[in-house]
């Protein structure tokens, strides 16, 4: 068959091959070509960048795992209907498995798939002896056709002038030093593109990049040039047999924590009969229904525990299944899913041991042998895996015999229903163990949906927390280990890597005294106003304290049912409040009309926490009066799409608004807000300001989310955010539950006396709302969750007979 294909290698690691690599293939399909990624060796992150870069699953090329033999049938399979290939070395171009002569090596796979080779060099700490190291590498082995290098991260004119006279091979392209396109690391390598937001913007720059610097028309000239192959493509239907009956569904795990996988694994399930439906562990309350087999790939637990630990309902309901005899496969990150604890943080307890971080990485390429009969193996059998990991088994596990033998260590834990260890396999290498768990599976029950229902016995649930002080009971006090959180507003989604980094940055610079200078200016440009505008606070409670202690007010006014922080910061300095309520026939909407002429401070949210009610701009600015002070709470302001009725740009007199960062960015341990008003006021309330009250990190944060990605990600999130609380009215509405018409991450629902109690002690935790002034106990606040968790609560419902 016929493939332009190319093999983008290097002398050594380090040089650039990614970022070439991944900037070509996002070229090339810039130009409407269609390309295939390929990636040498058992790598999972590079795959993940080379899908972004070509739209494409990213595929992998590994002797080693698959055999010689599948190498150019695997090739052609992944670049079925491509126009060209583009295949990522590993390491130095004949660095393969050690003690092999370069088994496994890119130059391995560009003999096993005739495929030309381009070497990319850095050059940024050489010069002439660019030309020997690559007349030694086009040299070493005359069976592999080095056609032409591409120079990474050049210098001066003079520098790459030299270098290329040194050459004796074309070259293709001379691409500059940019720290910028570079692609941040952790102790496994890069960190995956499914756990950066700006992941595919990157891509998109590398693309521009290469396209701008390598000359694309002469290296599709030699692609073109690479002869045919004459093998057939890997067809994943002749490896296995398809099960009788339903497709039975496998569960398996995807999201931020479980990136590690090889296509061809689901593939070969498919073509045996099986229905995929992936789940994301950090997020999904409950495993697909009609779970009948559950697959855990491997990742970053370690990075996430926390996160997972928190989504008790998911742990505990797989804990029961993979009890219960739920066919289960577990490589390396499902392992320590299932163990009893990951850096003392209980996982779902399924396998009888814990595992930490270790201080050296784990890193091999063994033979490993059958330990026994079990779910996937027979005794006996030999399978090629990889092992990469820095987490290790605090002891070996308790009661289950071992999976695998290697070189006579016993590893892993496997019965006829489960099958778990730090060993990765590229099932195209040893279809037989798809055969055999896709068999499992059509033999398997489902998993109950009852179970998705049930209380989470992962830790134990706080007792149901009576206020004492209804003004300072906040949602946090509603949660606890166990319990489904609806009750806090923080974005359930990751932080985006820009601000893990920014907050990083933080922590490093936190050993001067924080300025917030910068954070300032960065503010006032976003919202279009003078840096003297603005205030950085510690929070906006910092900020409501600030606005009671400024002046001795005469007559204040909160507007209720409101959040209740800025009353308590009043009542704390010493003034009395005047309650204006909103009323329930008018849907909680503001009347200026109702707030006395002789207020000199009014007090009201807008959005409003908990109602979800947007006051039109108009009706608060109706509110101005001389001498008279109205301070708007937007810190949900940041969950309304398009920001509308917002006052954050309006510099009228007498006008503060109070901004936070909290929620939207998941930082509510950080303590980030900001305060905007006319030069004057903002002055007074900085006099009355704690020195050094706004920490490094929250400075970082604030300058962090003023940017245009920042912008770009708070919109992304204000988008899911419409689409999961119309769902969620939707489903509370059509069990006839009243919904009051929220514009922000949360709903005020009447469930009726009782329910929340209910809820909570099916595991669930919903925020009460009677003590916000002017509500009663038969409302609860539900903060927006994806479709996929608000079931749980919507079932949950169900099943207490709420509603209609």
């Amino acid at each position: 068959m016929s493939l332009p294909r190319l093999v983008i290698a290097a002398p050594a690691t380090g040089q650039g091959k990614t970022t070439v690599a991944t900037g070509l293939m996002a070229a090339l399909r810039g130009r409407d070509l269609v390309v295939s990624g390929h990636k040498v060796g058992p790598d999972y992150i590079d795959p993940g960048y080379h899908a972004l870069a070509t739209g494409r699953p990213g595929r992998n090329l590994d002797p080693h795992l698959v055999g010689e033999e599948r190498v150019a049938p695997l090739l052609l399979h992944g670049a079925r209907d491509a126009d060209v290939a583009v295949i990522e070395g590993v390491m130095g171009l004949h660095d393969g498995r050690l003690g092999t002569d370069g088994f496994a090596s890119t130059a391995h796979v560009a003999r096993l798939t005739r495929t030309p080779v381009v070497l990319v060099v850095d050059i940024a700490r050489m010069s002439r002896s660019a030309g020997a190291v690559v007349a030694g590498m086009a040299s070493y082995d005359p069976t592999i056709e080095v056609v032409g290098v591409v120079l990474n991260r050049a210098g001066s004119a003079r520098n790459v002038a030299e270098v290329t006279r040194s050459l004796r091979v074309p070259v293709f392209g001379v691409v500059p030093r940019d720290a910028s396109l570079t692609t941040p690391s952790r102790h496994l390598g890069l960190v995956p593109a499914s756990e950066r937001d700006g992941a595919a913007a990157l891509v998109a720059r590398l693309g521009e990049q290469i396209g701008r610097h390598v000359d694309l028309d002469a290296l599709l000239a030699v692609a073109r040039a690479a002869p045919e192959l004459d093998v057939a493509p890997w067809d994943p239907a002749a490896e296995v047999r398809r099960v009788a009956g339903e497709a039975p569904v496998v569960a398996v795990a995807a999201g931020r924590a479980f990136t590690f996988a090889y296509a061809e694994t689901e593939e070969l399930l498919v073509a045996a009969g099986c229905r995929i439906v992936r789940f994301d562990p950090l997020l999904d309350p409950a495993l697909p229904a009609g779970t009948r087999a559950l697959l855990l790939g491997g990742g970053f637990p370690e990075v996430h525990v926390q996160e997972l630990a928190g989504n008790g309902p998911l742990l505990a309901q797989v804990r029961d299944a993979v009890r219960a005899g739920l066919p289960t496969v577990a490589e390396c990150a499902g392992l320590l899913y299932l163990l009893e604890a990951l850096d003392d943080t209980p996982m779902a307890g399924v396998v009888g041991t814990s595992a930490a971080m270790a201080e050296r990485l784990t890193l091999r390429y063994p033979v490993a042998r059958a330990a026994g009969d079990n779910l996937l193996t027979r005794a006996g059998e030999t399978v090629h895996g990889h092992e990469f990991h820095r987490t290790t088994l605090n002891r070996p596990a308790r009661g289950c015999p071992p999976a695998w033998d290697i070189d006579g260590e016993l590893i892993g834990v496997a019965t006829p229903t489960l099958h778990a260890s730090y060993l990765h396999l590229h099932w195209a290498g040893a279809p037989q163990l798809a055969q055999r768990f896709a068999e499992a599976a059509a033999a398997a029950d489902p998993v109950p949906t009852a179970a998705v229902t049930a209380p989470s016995s992962v830790g134990e649930s706080r007792p149901d927390p009576t206020p004492t002080e209804p003004l300072h009971h906040h949602g946090d006090r509603e949660v606890g280990p166990g319990l489904l959180d609806f009750a806090v507003n923080v974005h359930p989604e990751p932080r985006p890597a820009w601000l893990e980094s920014a907050l990083a940055a933080g922590i490093r610079d936190s050993v001067s005294y924080p300025d917030p200078a910068p954070a300032r200016s960065a503010i006032a440009q976003l919202h279009r106003r003078r840096p003297e505008e603005v205030l950085v606070t510690a929070g906006a409670a910092e900020a409501f304290e600030l606005v009671a202690r400024w002046k001795q007010w005469h007559h204040v006014v909160v507007v209720h049912p409101q959040f209740t922080e800025p009353h308590a910061a009043l009542e704390r300095a010493g003034h009395q409040v005047s309650v204006v309520p909103c009323r329930a026939e008018d849907g909680y909407r503001l009347d200026p009309d109702a707030v006395p002429d002789d207020a000199d401070l009014v007090v009201l949210g807008n959005p409003t926490n908990p109602t979800g009610v947007l006051h039109p701009a108009a009706d608060i600015l109706r509110l101005r009066r001389p001498k008279r002070v109205v301070v708007v709470d937007e810190a949900f302001m940041d969950t309304v799409a398009g920001e509308r009725e917002s006052l954050a740009h309006d510099r009228r007199r007498g006008l503060l608004v109070i901004r936070s960062l909290t929620k939207h960015w998941s930082i509510p341990g950080i303590r980030a807000g900001y305060l905007l008003g006319n030069e004057r006021s903002v002055a007074g309330l900085a006099a009355r300001q704690i020195p050094w009250s706004v920490s490094t990190p929250a400075i970082h944060a604030a300058i962090a989310c003023t940017t245009p990605a920042a912008v770009a990600e708070a919109a992304r999130r204000t988008a899911r955010i419409t689409g999961w609380r119309q769902s969620l009215v939707e489903g509370l509405s059509a069990r006839g539950i009243e919904v009051l018409g929220s514009e922000s991450s949360f709903v005020l629902a009447r469930l009726g006396l009782g329910t929340r109690e209910a809820l909570r002690e099916r595991g669930i935790a919903v925020r009460r709302a009677d003590t916000f002034p002017g509500l009663a106990g038969e409302w609860v606040r539900i903060a927006v969750r994806p479709p996929e968790t608000c079931a749980v609560l919507l079932t949950a419902l169900d099943a207490l007979g709420v509603g209609s």
